[in-house]
């Protein structure tokens, strides 16, 4: 391991303002010019410079603490970002220098050595929150699309052997609290009071320190799959195909067949795939709600209640017996998803994969239209995933089929079912 350099013990709290040194440099959330909206500076070693709520990486940081604590990380380690930059363009968009249609993510965070270079040579320790590259992602049914027609080899979006060119985005989450609690509707300090005192006292500068208005949560982010000529996103004479997938780790990545995630996953993929193949694009957001953001352990309580309960597992009991372990049914809070959209430029979705109407209706809400919306095929569905999905198209998910209400025991025709 590395020896450790001679770094300063002092320890500097920022749970007030200082009354000596320099001042952290302003943000200015929304503006047009980079240099007046100013940049998110959260390295723990310029603390003085510091000008957010908590620090890059999300929960990862608590490994970098570790890999500090244990001598294998310099403290005061700079990263060298040379060669780091996009690989491809996205943006600036009109949606970039709106201060309420992006309000958990820094449109700037990919492209900060290019817009923020003075602050650099000043000796400011800024950091993207945002990375994007290329990448080739293989999955065996998307192999069996093929196989079967339903995709074809073009040697460019799609290659022999099921590759598939994407260009690939990962974005932490930044939130300018007057932005997130406006859009929850609820005042500014009700907001900082909850994150406060639901994270144990972590952030005291939530409650202590008006003046830093940008917060980095310590939650996981967004991960963005673009399938296609990345520039079709603003092209409105070209197709627009859009997927967004709540983590499920069971499902996604183990297969497992009590729900219908990753077969919904794969489905979106093929219609982005079949979208860019058209001239389109195809956009798979990713993010990091697992179990409706109710984390893993829950989740597993919850499967174990439904299928031990009385009668086991129905569709009319499925959000309920959440409800009996987690206190609420849900907390992805779909709210803040749509400003990954606005950050990619997208003013329209032509093929919307997806049943959920909050999905649906935070999207269109955020002034984004959305054209056709494409439900699972039902020979997508595992078996043990039937329970999930009567309830979730009973609780008001778009389906074009027949609809179980709340009782499961009579059925509503065809209808398209909203909050």
């Amino acid at each position: 391991m590395p020896k450790q350099k001679n770094v300063s013990r002092h320890i500097v709290l920022t749970s007030h303002p200082s009354s000596f040194g320099p001042k952290p440099i302003p943000i200015k959330w929304g503006a047009a010019d980079p240099m007046e909206r100013g940049p998110i500076v959260a390295t723990l070693t310029q603390q003085t410079h510091r000008n957010v709520i908590g620090t890059h990486s999300g929960s990862y940081a608590i490994y970098r603490a570790l890999a500090v604590a244990s001598g294998a990380l310099q403290s005061d380690h700079r990263a060298d970002l040379t060669n780091t930059s996009p690989v491809a363009r996205i943006g600036p968009h009109p949606s970039w220098f709106d201060a309420e249609k992006i309000v958990s993510l820094d449109p700037f965070g990919a492209i900060i050595g290019e817009v923020f270079p003075s602050y650099y040579e000043q000796g400011y320790d800024i950091r993207p929150t945002i990375a994007v590259t290329q990448a080739h992602i293989n999955m065996p049914e998307l192999q069996e699309a093929a196989a079967k027609g339903r995709l074809q080899i073009d040697g460019k979006i799609m290659k022999p052997g099921g590759d598939l060119v994407v260009t690939k985005a990962a974005i932490e989450p930044v939130w300018y609290l007057p932005g997130v609690a406006k859009r929850f509707n609820i005042s500014e300090g009700d907001l900082r009071r909850a994150l406060f005192e639901q994270t144990g006292g972590m952030f005291p500068e939530l409650v202590t320190r008006s003046d830093l208005e940008v917060f980095l949560p310590p939650i996981g982010g967004v991960s963005v799959y673009i399938i296609g000529d990345v520039s079709a996103i603003t092209d409105p004479s070209k197709p627009v195909a859009v997927r967004v997938h709540d983590e499920c780790n069971g499902s996604d990545v183990f297969g497992s067949d009590i729900c219908t995630c990753r077969p919904y996953l794969v489905h979106g993929i093929e219609v982005c795939v079949q979208t860019a193949q058209e001239g389109g694009v195809g956009i798979i957001i990713y993010c990091r709600k697992e179990g409706r953001a109710l984390g893993e352990v829950t989740k597993f309580l919850v499967y174990n209640a439904r299928k031990r309960q009385e009668g086991g597992d129905t569709a009319n009991a499925y959000f309920a017996r959440t409800e009996c372990v987690a206190g609420v049914q849900d907390m992805r809070f779909q709210e803040l998803m749509p400003d990954v959209l606005h950050w990619l430029g997208v003013t329209r979705i032509d093929r919307m994969v997806s049943m959920s109407n909050m999905k649906f209706n935070a999207i269109t809400e955020s002034g984004i239209e959305i054209g056709e919306r494409i439900a699972i095929p039902e020979d997508l569905i595992p078996q043990d995933a039937r329970v999930e999905i009567e309830a979730k198209k009973a609780a008001g998910y778009y389906t074009e089929g027949d609809v179980l209400d709340d009782t499961g025991l009579s059925e509503i025709k065809g209808r398209e079912l909203v909050d």
